[in-house]
């Protein structure tokens, strides 16, 4: 009757306190030991070992494995169980001999057969509950997935729109901070106006910065040894850095990037960026508590692993907590985290064959290592040989003026363009370069931004003023140094010491955004833009229509493809996701008929771009992809590329 009244019991346990909720296990192991080994075994010994209790002992040995199945918990349960029976049996009154008369060692072999056997069944039954779990967890990721996939690619719209009007803004505003340009509102409203509509700004890339990190944050990292390729470390790490959306400029003022020794490791880009970007938040957030917070990258190049050190001095991590920092959605200290952030470092750390390892003090630092195992020689030859292939047809025989390079970075530089047999020349400071810039021919001024009273800006509006087209890039020794550009006048800007990635992406592109040099090549081009929202449509106008580019619109993508069989064009941009028709399968209707434009470039735009979409638009037809709102100058390198546009040279 005890034994029932405790099964009936354990009906009702839901229907408990939250408080009890820690005592169940307790309550339940009480349970399964009073009901199973100490009930039977006492029946068992009451009966003088009948052959009837013998039966169910059996029985019973083989119930308590299913429910179980740790070897531990079963040998105390039924140890507690057996011990508890004799005693009873002992002190019962009157007491009943025992005189076994079954086969002992017999029934000795079937009592361990049957929790060899009760432990097979519940391994299958607990291997196959972990499994539907695992499905039920898998659709529920799944699900949260594409809600948050859904929930931002509807809120990159609204948001975009309102940094492109921003832009406008402070398009509109009179430049010049003189009282004397200002005829309709005061100099001190306008530099109000600016800087209320540049914290807007900010706010909004913010906002954007957290969709990606989420959305990021679900991303499958499982990648092939195809989808690695060689990625600089220094490169990769100074653009998450520049590209990090800060909430305001304290926050930027907080990171400190030491390079050291830049090394190549085999990585996927955008995977990278994510997690440092995670890493950013995470000490970001925390440092906000501490007065003097600081945050300090570094680039460390060894002989057995590579590391990038990421160091914060904020207020620790207790030791109780750090072995679980990388388990999934487990957070601390950190609010309204998902969880998710170190768990999606670490698989993507896995994916680059490298680790991610955490050391904190309690009130000193934490710092995060990523370990990137050391490529060989002919791999790195062969990364650096692919690149000089790469820019030789584009930047061979032009010719680069240094102004006020420092001394020490001069060599690297001259090294790294040696291959590519560009002309180099050295000015000191602006007075000697505008005299040089005068005499000679200079396709691309790369200068440093160390000159006195913001020199390089200075140079980049002379150069400007004197109706000469000529890309100013600026180099900086810190990636803490802020550059006044509020004319647009500078093209890129890179930090010292240069890695020949960026320094070599950084000339190209420069030159590529030479507003002569893009109309002359892109002139006479016609693009169609399908777009559901009218506003999307707008600027991507407004980025081509000063480029002599002809551009057709569509809504969707059935309205894209009647224009398509009407009128030829060279460059389809089309929203990866619109009603009617979107953007997947217009693509895939594209590629599908044996038309004139069934090779025409594709261009597809997504407010989420994660590994999905991107497959989904790989096997559509589409052939490159933009995460929206859509930035002026990647566009146009997507456009320039996609239009197939050779660069003439100089």
């Amino acid at each position: 009757m005890v034994a029932t009244l405790l099964c009936i019991s354990l009906m009702f346990m839901q229907r408990l306190p939250s408080s009890f909720t820690p005592y169940f296990p307790f309550y339940w192991h009480a349970c399964l030991t009073f009901v199973l080994p100490f009930t039977f075994t006492v029946n068992l010994l009451m009966n003088n070992f009948h052959e009837l209790w013998l039966y169910w002992e059996i029985f019973m040995v083989f119930v308590l494995m299913m429910f179980v199945p740790n070897w531990l918990l079963f040998m105390f349960d039924l140890l507690a169980g057996v011990l508890g029976a004799i005693l009873f049996h002992n002190l019962s009154v009157p007491y009943v001999p025992l005189n076994p008369a079954f086969n002992i060692p017999l029934y000795s072999i079937v009592i361990g057969f049957s929790i060899f056997a009760g432990y097979i069944f519940s391994f299958g039954n607990w291997n196959t509950l972990k499994e539907l779990e695992r499905k039920k967890a898998e659709e529920k990721y799944h699900a949260l997935e594409a809600l948050a996939g859904s929930i931002a690619h509807e809120m990159r719209n609204p948001l975009s729109q309102v940094r492109h009007n921003l832009d406008e803004i402070l398009l509109e505003l009179p430049q010049s901070r003189t009282s004397s340009d200002c005829t309709s509102l005061p100099k001190k409203n306008i530099e109000t106006i600016q800087k209320r509509a540049i914290q807007a700004q900010m706010a909004i890339n913010r906002g954007l910065q957290v969709i990606t990190v989420t959305l990021g944050n679900f991303r499958n990292t499982d990648v092939t040894r195809e989808d690695l390729a060689c990625l600089s470390a220094m490169t990769v790490t100074r653009k998450a850095i520049e590209e990090y959306g800060y909430a305001s400029e304290h926050e930027r003022q907080m990171i400190h990037l030491s390079p050291g020794e830049d090394f190549i490791f085999l990585g996927e880009e955008n995977n990278f960026s994510l997690m440092l970007y995670n890493l950013l938040e995470n000490a970001l957030q925390i440092l906000q508590q501490v007065p003097d917070g600081r945050l300090a990258i570094t680039i460390q190049r060894g002989e057995s692993v590579n590391k990038i050190l990421i160091r914060d001095n904020g207020p620790g991590i207790p030791p109780n907590i750090l072995p679980r920092i990388f388990e999934p959605f487990f957070t601390s200290g950190k609010k309204n985290g998902t969880g998710l952030g170190l768990a999606f470092c670490q698989r993507v750390m896995k994916s680059f064959k490298g680790q991610i390892t955490c050391k904190s003090e309690v009130g000193k630092f934490t710092e995060f290592a990523l370990e990137f195992p050391v490529l060989d020689k002919a791999t790195i030859n062969k990364f650096e040989s692919s690149l000089y292939a790469e820019y030789t047809p584009f930047l061979a025989g032009k010719n680069v003026l240094m102004v006020a390079i420092p001394e020490a970075y001069v060599p690297l530089i001259r090294q790294q363009l040696i291959p590519l047999k560009i002309g180099m020349d050295n000015a000191e400071d602006n007075n000697k370069a505008l005299e040089m810039l005068e005499t000679k021919h200079y396709d691309l001024v790369l200068a440093d931004i160390s000159q006195p009273k913001a020199g390089t800006v200075k140079l980049a509006n002379s150069v400007k003023n004197k109706g000469r087209d000529i890309p100013v890039v600026v180099c900086r020794s810190s990636a803490n140094s802020l550059v006044d550009n509020a004319n647009n006048s500078i093209t890129t800007i890179i930090s010292m010491p240069p890695a020949l990635p960026e320094l070599l992406s950084a000339m190209k592109s420069s030159l590529e955004m030479v507003r002569e040099t893009l109309k002359e090549s892109l002139s006479g081009k016609t693009v169609l833009v399908a777009d559901d929202l009218d506003f999307n449509r707008r600027v991507i106008k407004l980025m081509l229509n000063k480029l002599g580019i002809t551009i057709l619109e569509a809504s969707n993508g059935l309205e894209a493809l009647n224009i398509l069989k009407s009128q030829p064009c060279d460059l389809l941009v089309i929203d990866m996701r619109m009603p009617v028709l979107d953007g997947f399968e217009t693509a895939q209707r594209i590629r599908a008929m044996p038309s004139s434009y069934r090779d025409i470039p594709i261009l597809g735009l997504s407010g989420n771009l994660d590994n999905a979409t991107l497959k989904l638009a790989k096997e559509s037809g589409i052939n490159d992809s933009l995460l929206k709102p859509v930035k002026l100058k990647p566009f146009l390198q997507k456009v320039t590329a996609m239009l197939k546009v050779n660069t003439p040279a100089a």
